[in-house]
């Protein structure tokens, strides 16, 4: 299926995104615990898809997508939020993300909105 970059602070949630994705074949090609990897992990590993979180340290994540969609303009951004944070959601989607995934993750919900995305 796609080639997938994780980006969350959290390793149980990059733990929990992984295993979702990989039960539906997809390829994790990273994992990232800041915006500062991601955009070096996406340099590196050229992946389909990146799933970023906001909240970070280091680099935040609508940081981390500014730079990633200055590298490569076609990059394909999902973003995953706690609820009541629809005005970052929003600011994200303005740069270029692709749509959101709200956390806690359903896995039905994760996968559909890989699959539209992607699509």
């Amino acid at each position: 299926m796609a080639r997938i970059l994780v980006v969350d602070d959290a390793k149980f949630m990059r733990a929990t995104l992984t295993a979702i994705l990989t039960k539906d074949n997809h390829e994790i090609v990273g994992e990232a615990e800041n915006g500062e990897e991601a955009v070096s992990l996406y340099k590196k590993t050229q992946p389909e898809l990146v799933i970023m979180d906001i909240t970070m340290p280091v680099m935040n994540g609508i940081d981390a997508i500014k730079a990633i969609r200055e590298y490569d303009s076609n990059a394909q951004v999902v973003v995953c939020s706690a609820m009541g944070h629809q005005k970052i959601v929003v600011d994200a989607i303005e740069i270029g993300a692709k749509d959101f995934i709200v956390k806690p993750f359903d896995e039905h919900r994760v996968l559909e909105t890989v699959g539209r995305v992607l699509s």
